[in-house]
């Protein structure tokens, strides 16, 4: 194990950094019809920061850095690579959206690259401290992002809203994190476990931990800390809201992953019943929700409030049986694979919205008659999500329900039950979109000639679907990275 500053293994944070500070400095030369070129830096920087991940996980080992506090991992690597692919996808989407409208293309690709960092550190925390900045690098940029329809007072609500949740939420997790400091002496996560493991640890240990989980499950949209995601989502811009709910989401579990199994774990009555009741709550009423909306933002907001419940499942059985590494691999699994479903239906929903101007699901009708490659795309995302073979989604839920039955315990299996209606009821709000799509007429208001899809947008669509269709075909390939991800437990 290296201890001392290794440079190859802060390479892919470097390179991002770089790239944040190329952009931020070309943006000021670059007169107002050449700001395409800020895309150009951002998306070739992030490329470029995938080379290190590569050779890192070629290398192999084990890297410590600062006293522990980051660590460079299997585990590490593989959500840095997904974060990474992730900002690229991300500024696919964007490109054209941010390009047509008022908006600062250049200051927006340097907040999503920020936000990225973030997300990259976070997945090598190991110690409570750098979890914290590495959250709030990650939270900061998007605060920004979401109110970046500047003139439209729905973004600004959104954008207020996310803001004053998001600055709650940090102040009860840190709140939490003093209480862990100030009975196991060290932000260190290793240690923390050592002092979780011991006898005659205090009750206000265990109010430490609840609050610590419940600042990250505003982090995560769960249930009942949820209420600011579907306002803040249907008022951002579309391509913002695509990265809220992958990136954002994702780096909130990764902060979850790590102070849950490498800090709280030997205490798991205190934190396993909490995350068991998070779960189910999102689940149920994100789902049931989601059948009620109208508008396919909203809809998707509330999908993802539900699909959130779904990946804390594992957690909420780690504790039980056999199931702690098969719930790693589960969630890392799902995260991966919820990434290219998610970003995927943004991109069509995007795509769509450029022909009818609106949200509505009863808009959508008939789009078989005038795009069907884009209906396909987007029955092929919905029903992902859903769970249907052979798309991606269903070795998602298998991996769950596998650390379900790993567990064995009767609350791990009433929480499979509840997951498994769950499905059930996602599947009717997704299949009542992909209806509206393929058997509906199509509304008199739709131009189905205006503002076709742009090759950027189109090859975001390519990408997502290509990793949704051979990761449900062949899904050994997300298997293998969960092992070796989970190889570091």
């Amino acid at each position: 194990m290296r201890t001392n500053w290794d440079v190859h293994a802060l390479a892919p944070a470097i390179a991002i950094t770089a790239t944040i500070v190329v952009v931020l400095i070309a943006d000021f030369f670059f007169e107002y019809r050449e700001r395409f070129k800020t895309y150009q830096l951002a998306s070739f920087g992030t490329l470029v920061a995938i080379v290190p991940v590569l050779t890192l996980a070629r290398a192999g080992g084990v890297r410590s850095l600062f006293g522990g506090a980051y660590v460079v991992d299997n585990y590490t690597l593989a959500m840095q690579a997904f974060f990474l692919i992730v900002a690229y996808i991300t500024m696919l989407i964007s490109v054209d959206y941010i390009g047509e409208g008022d908006y600062y293309q250049g200051e927006y690709y340097v907040l999503v690259l920020t936000s990225t960092l973030g997300m990259m550190l976070m997945a090598g925390a190991r110690d409570l401290i750098t979890i914290f900045v590495a959250l709030e690098t990650i939270s900061i940029p998007t605060f920004v992002l979401a109110g970046w329809r500047k003139h439209d007072s729905r973004s600004n609500e959104a954008a207020v809203k996310y803001f004053i949740i998001g600055v709650l939420s940090s102040a009860v997790m840190l709140y939490g994190m003093s209480l862990i400091f100030g009975m196991a002496g060290s932000t260190s996560l290793g240690t923390i476990a050592e002092y979780a493991g011991s006898a005659g640890v205090p009750a206000l240990f265990s109010i430490g931990i609840f609050l610590t989980i419940v600042g990250f499950a505003f982090k995560v949209s769960a249930v009942p800390f949820h209420f600011w995601a579907p306002d803040t989502y249907e008022g951002a811009p579309t391509p913002v809201t695509a990265f809220l709910s992958v990136a954002s989401k994702a780096g909130g579990f990764v902060a979850l992953l790590n102070v849950v199994y490498f800090g709280f774990f030997p205490s798991q009555t205190s934190w396993q019943p909490v995350l068991w009741v998070l779960a189910a709550l999102s689940m149920t009423l994100g789902n049931l929700v989601a059948l009620r909306q109208t508008s396919v933002i909203r809809m998707l907001a509330y999908s993802s409030v539900a699909q959130g419940g779904f990946m804390l499942v594992p957690f909420a059985v780690a504790g039980s049986g056999r199931a702690q590494q098969a719930s790693f691999e589960a969630v890392i699994v799902y995260i991966l694979i919820y990434g290219a479903m998610n970003l995927g239906v943004f991109a069509c929903v995007i795509a769509a919205m450029r022909r009818t101007r609106s949200a509505e699901i009863t808009s959508f009708g008939g789009m078989f008659r005038y795009s069907p490659i884009l209906a396909v795309m987007t029955s092929a995302f919905l029903f992902s999500l859903a769970g249907i073979p052979p798309l991606a989604g269903w070795f998602a839920k298998f991996v769950m329900f596998r650390a379900v039955l790993d567990a064995g315990t009767p609350a791990a299996i009433v929480l499979g039950v509840i997951a498994a209606l769950n499905s059930v009821i996602a599947f009717f709000y997704y299949a009542g979109v992909a209806r509206t799509i393929w058997f509906r007429e199509v509304p008199a208001e739709v131009d189905a000639k205006a503002l076709r899809s742009p090759f950027a947008l189109n090859a975001s669509i390519a990408i997502t679907g290509a990793v949704v269709l051979v990761i449900g075909v062949y899904p050994q390939l997300f298997a293998r990275i969960g092992e070796l991800a989970g190889s570091t437990l």
